[in-house]
């Protein structure tokens, strides 16, 4: 049962980093011009 909570726990961090990740590349393409400034995710 400990070995289902690591690997929740894994997975949970894996999906933080990878949001941090897109948020930073969101910003990114903004800033470039590359995504329009009011650009919304769905």
């Amino acid at each position: 049962m400990e070995g289902l909570a690591v690997i929740g726990f894994v997975f949970g961090m894996m999906g933080v980093v990878a949001l941090v990740r897109l948020e930073k590349l969101t910003k990114t393409l903004k800033e470039r011009g590359i995504l329009e400034e009011n650009y919304k995710e769905e």
